[in-house]
């Protein structure tokens, strides 16, 4: 696709001696730019599903929380035969 955009002339010159000196075309850098931002566009779309997904979780939970050493004290007791 095409675009056409508006851009003063002295920051289009900045631009291209900056894309010059990353071994890139201007037309280059610009879409390396929108590819990115797309890309973080969705990455925060995804990062917003998954934080709505964990509150409608309905897990057994029951509001239990992770904790390493109550894990780790269960397991010993496992092995000990407790």
């Amino acid at each position: 696709m095409n675009i056409t955009l508006s851009v003063d002339d002295r920051v289009v010159e900045q631009a291209r001696k900056a894309a010059q000196a990353m071994g890139k075309s201007l037309n280059q850098a610009v879409r390396d730019y929108l590819e990115q931002l797309a890309g973080q566009a969705q990455s925060e779309a995804v990062v917003e599903e998954l934080k709505g997904l964990s509150m409608k979780g309905r897990g057994p939970s029951a509001g239990w929380r992770f904790d390493r050493d109550e894990v780790y004290a269960e397991r010993l007791d496992r092995r000990r035969g407790a």
